[in-house]
């Protein structure tokens, strides 16, 4: 009964994408100033993308009582993952250590203890694989 595929490996896994959230906003923040959503893409596409990852953004994740959201998404064979509550002014090494993690990955599990911080504490979702493993 494979109902996960932690420890299972995949044969080829698909591009690492960084999707972030650009509508995002904190509950209470001024809504005519910019978004802290779109701020953190700039300062993430400002400090440069590690290897085998791209930056994307997008209009909405749904995360928006955890806005600042980003997903990490890495073709049909890893896990997704959801992260929010993050700060443009903070957290940006964290994601960028953990996209690297993830990319180096080839069912997009990073060991718990191995992921940053604010990856251990801030997650929104896990969402399994489109091309999920089973025993056949």
């Amino acid at each position: 009964m494979a109902d996960d595929m932690a420890g299972k490996t995949a044969s080829t896994p698909g591009p690492v994408t960084l999707t972030v959230c650009l509508t995002c906003r904190r509950e209470g923040a001024d809504p005519e100033a910019a978004r802290p959503g779109a701020i953190l893409h700039a300062a993430l596409e400002e400090a440069g993308m590690p290897e085998g990852v791209r930056l994307r953004g997008v209009e909405c994740l749904s995360s928006c009582k955890r806005g600042c959201a980003v997903a990490l998404i890495g073709g049909t064979e890893r896990w997704t993952y959801v992260y929010g509550d993050l700060d443009p002014d903070q957290h940006v090494p964290e994601i960028l250590e953990g996209a690297a993690a993830y990319a180096a990955t080839a069912d997009g599990v990073v060991p718990w203890r191995e992921r940053p911080q604010t990856f251990r504490k801030q997650s929104v979702a896990r969402i399994p694989p489109a091309k999920f493993f089973s025993e056949e």
